[in-house]
């Protein structure tokens, strides 16, 4: 087959980003280095490259924007953990991959993890509606491996699930978060066995 050929089925084969996506991509990056709260809906529509009019084509207000960042990327996430868990049965490891998911996640996009630890905590309403919906689901990951480890005899039986489950989820976020704001650079996701191991050590049974 031809060169040319090749490279126009090469380009017809590849999925064109819809105007949505490159919105919201322009939204975060926007908001994660001007702050959600001074970026403006005419911000966002420049860097998408967009009129401002188009961007309330897709969303409904500045708000629906953050909302919708969130919503997106915690639905891959849900989606991620959940394709995780159907595969792997041993507790400690199902949290090691946790780990690995959201780290990772974090870590190859810092205007991303940016917006998720510090523009989405600024706002008690956001933290409010999303809390009893789809953080309550990504957490039910976490709490289902600590569970299933306490059937099995790996984990202490005296501990209740669903707060262990927010405790190792705390050390991932506290580790996202000294990410973001340190000034040396370095991966994320290298410090998954460390974390792990810490709290899978203090889950163990005696």
């Amino acid at each position: 087959m031809p060169l040319h050929a090749v490279s126009r089925r090469a380009r017809a084969d590849a999925a064109p980003v819809s105007k949505r996506d490159a919105i919201l991509r322009a939204a975060t990056d926007v908001f994660a280095e001007s702050g959600y709260f001074n970026a403006q809906v005419a911000d966002v529509a420049r860097s998408a490259g967009v009129a401002a009019g188009t961007v309330y084509l897709y969303f409904r207000s500045k708000d629906d924007l953050l909302a919708s960042i969130f919503e997106r990327s915690m639905r891959h996430a849900i989606a991620d953990g959940r394709a995780m868990a159907d595969e792997v049965r041993d507790p400690r490891e199902r949290l090691r991959r946790f780990a690995a998911l959201h780290l990772g996640r974090l870590g190859r996009d810092r205007k991303l993890a940016v917006v998720f630890q510090v523009e989405l905590r600024q706002s008690t309403k956001f933290m409010e509606r999303f809390s009893s919906t789809l953080l309550r689901d990504y957490l039910g990951l976490i709490r289902d491996a600590i569970a299933d480890g306490q059937r099995a005899g790996i984990f202490r039986a005296d501990l209740k699930p669903t707060v262990a489950a927010k405790l190792f989820f705390g050390l991932l976020d506290e580790m996202a978060t000294n990410w973001i704001l340190s000034r040396r650079r370095y991966s994320l996701a290298a410090d998954v066995d460390t974390v792990v191991d810490l709290f899978v050590n203090g889950a163990r049974a005696r």
